[in-house]
C-alpha cells in the first residue's frame, strides 16, 4: 500500500509534466494501472471552463542551447527544468545580448535550475544555473527548441468510492510539474496510496470518497465545471494533497471559512505533532484556491509537510529525490489514514449509558484506586464525557488535546465493549 510511495515518484520523475502532453498522460496511465478505479477525463483545446479556456497540447522532444564552438548548455535531455515550460519551437541563431532575454536564473541561489513556464502566451526561454549563466563564452548561439503547440486535450483522472452515505470526503493533487519531487510527485504518490487503502481496508463504507489528479489551476477549474453541483451538495471534507515527501514541517492551509469539517479534522489529527505551521487562506496557493472560491465554496483545505513557497528549494532543481523520504512520505499518509478512519468509526460517537459507565467491572478502569493511576485512563474518561452524539469526533479530540490517532483508539475500544 503505502510502502510503494518511494518507488511510484522514482519511476515517474524524469517524465516532463506540464498542464498537458505526453509526460502528463504516461503519469496519469501510471497511477491508472495502480489503481484503475481512476478514470481518464477530457478536455478539448479552445473548451471554455467558467472564465478559462483549455489551453493548445504542448509536447517537447529535445532542447538545447550549442555555442558556436559546438559545447551545449541547457540540455533538456539532461534536465527537463532547462526548458520554460510551454515553450515555443525555434531552430535559430542569436548573439549572446539576445540569448540573455530568454535565459531564467536564480540569482540567490546561483547553483540550482529554477522551474519556470509560460502556459498562456507564446513564448521559449531556457534555464540555467546563475554560475552557468555567468560563465557563458561571448560569441553567437544556436537555440533550439524541438517542440509542438497543437489542438489536442487536457486530461485528468478521477475516482469515485460509493459509500452507504452519499456523503463524500475528497482528495485532489496535481501533476503538472517537471521533475521535482516533493512539489508535485509526492501529492499524487500519497493520494494513490489513500485510494489504494480507502478500497482494501474497508468492506463496507460509511462514506463516499472522490479523488481527482490534474493540472494544477486550469485543471481543476476545469473539473470544478463538470462537478460543482454534485460536490457542492455532497462534499462535506476535502483535502488538497502537495508537498507531502519531506519531514521538516506538518502545514495545514486553512479554507476560506477556517473552521470547517475538513480544518477541524486535519488540526485534530496534527496534534503534538513536532513543528506543526497553520495558515491562513491568504497563504493560499494551490487548488485550495478554486475549491474555496465563491460561488463554489467547497469545505477543501490544504495539507502538506513543509509548504510551498516555504522551503528552500522548491521550483528548483534541488527538489529532486533527495529532499523527500519514504518517511515523510508514510508521516503524511498517517495523517490522512487517521482522517479516514475517524470518519468509518463514527463521526459522532454517543455513550449508551447515563452518567459514567462502570469501567472497573470491564477490565477499562484500575480496581485499585490511586491517584497516579487515573492518568493512564483519563482520556477514556474525556473521551465519554463529551460523546453525546452531537459533537464530532476532531472536535472531541481538540477539546481533550489527544491525537486523533490515540481517540481513535479510544472510540475503538469503546465500541468493542459496547459502551459507544
Amino acid at each position: 500500500m503505502s510502502k510503494n510511495m518511494m518507488n511510484w515518484i522514482s519511476d515517474l520523475f524524469p517524465l516532463c509534466r506540464s498542464l498537458t502532453g505526453l509526460g502528463t498522460q504516461k503519469t496519469l496511465s501510471y497511477f491508472e494501472k495502480i489503481n484503475p478505479e481512476l478514470k481518464r477525463i477530457s478536455f478539448k483545446t479552445g473548451e471554455k471552463v467558467f472564465d478559462w479556456e483549455i489551453p493548445k497540447q504542448w509536447n517537447i522532444k529535445d532542447a538545447y542551447i550549442e555555442h558556436e564552438n559546438g559545447n551545449r548548455y541547457a540540455e533538456f535531455s539532461k534536465s527537463n527544468l532547462h526548458v520554460v515550460g510551454y515553450s515555443s519551437p525555434i531552430d535559430k541563431i542569436i548573439s549572446k545580448n539576445e540569448l540573455f532575454r530568454h535565459i531564467y536564473t536564480q540569482a540567490d541561489q546561483p547553483d540550482l535550475i529554477p522551474f519556470v513556464a509560460s502556459y498562456y502566451e507564446n513564448n521559449w526561454g531556457f534555464c540555467i544555473s546563475e554560475n552557468e549563466k555567468n560563465n557563458l563564452p561571448d560569441g553567437n548561439y544556436r537555440v533550439f527548441i524541438n517542440s509542438e503547440l497543437v489542438d489536442g486535450v487536457l486530461e485528468l483522472s478521477h475516482a469515485f468510492i460509493k459509500g452507504i452515505n452519499d456523503k463524500e470526503i475528497f482528495f485532489s493533487s496535481y501533476i503538472c510539474h517537471p521533475s521535482m519531487a516533493n512539489d508535485n510527485l509526492s501529492g499524487p504518490a500519497v493520494l494513490n496510496a489513500i485510494l489504494k487503502f480507502v478500497k482494501e481496508e474497508f468492506d463496507n463504507l460509511r462514506y463516499s470518497y472522490r479523488f481527482v489528479l490534474l493540472p494544477e489551476t486550469i485543471g481543476s477549474i476545469a473539473f470544478l465545471s463538470k462537478y460543482s453541483e454534485e460536490l457542492k451538495k455532497k462534499l462535506i471534507a476535502g483535502f488538497n494533497l502537495t508537498c507531502v515527501g519531506d519531514e521538516r514541517a506538518y502545514s495545514h492551509i486553512k479554507t476560506r471559512a477556517g473552521n470547517t469539517l475538513a480544518d477541524n479534522a486535519l488540526s485534530a489529527a496534527l496534534i503534538d505533532l513536532d513543528n506543526v505551521i497553520t495558515y491562513s487562506f491568504l497563504k493560499r496557493g494551490s487548488d485550495e484556491r478554486q475549491y474555496c472560491s465563491p460561488g463554489i465554496n467547497l469545505p477543501v483545505c490544504g495539507f502538506s509537510r513543509s509548504k510551498y513557497e516555504e522551503f528552500p528549494e522548491y521550483h528548483t532543481s534541488a527538489d529532486n529525490l533527495n529532499l523527500i523520504t519514504q518517511k515523510g512520505l508514510e508521516g503524511s499518509f498517517s495523517i490522512i489514514k487517521n482522517i479516514i478512519l475517524a470518519f468509518e468509526q463514527g463521526l459522532y460517537p454517543q455513550t449508551k449509558v447515563l452518567c459514567e459507565p462502570q469501567l472497573g467491572k470491564r477490565g477499562l478502569y484500575p480496581n485499585i484506586g490511586q491517584k497516579d493511576k487515573y492518568d493512564k485512563i483519563k482520556t477514556r474518561w474525556d473521551f465519554l464525557a463529551y460523546a453525546d452524539g452531537k459533537t464530532n469526533i476532531f472536535e472531541i479530540a481538540k477539546l481533550i488535546n489527544k491525537p486523533l490517532k490515540e481517540v481513535n483508539d479510544e472510540h475503538q475500544l469503546l465500541k468493542t465493549y459496547g459502551l459507544v
